[in-house]
């Protein structure tokens, strides 16, 4: 009778626990959405304060020219053979 009534609690949790999740779900959700939306929105505030620039100021990107190391040799080819 023990066994039973465990397997009835554990059934009755598990249905009252998917009940609730369906209930709150969309509001938690929701929520977690709101929140995530509104701190992208901060930081690209953030960002696009930080890079306007001024009328007349001048600016010079440079770009760093990496050099390829082709004559360098990393290691030996080993050519296998598949045995049967």
């Amino acid at each position: 009778m023990a066994f039973l009534k465990t397997i009835l609690i554990i059934l009755l949790v598990y249905y009252l626990l998917k009940f609730l999740v369906k209930l709150f779900a969309p509001t938690i959700l929701s929520y977690a959405a709101k929140k995530t939306e509104s701190h992208f929105k901060q930081a690209f505030d953030n960002q696009q304060a930080s890079t306007e620039e001024k009328v007349g100021d001048v600016i010079i990107n440079k770009k760093t020219s990496r050099k390829k190391r082709d004559s360098e040799k990393v290691g030996e080819y080993i050519d296998f053979e598949e045995l049967d």
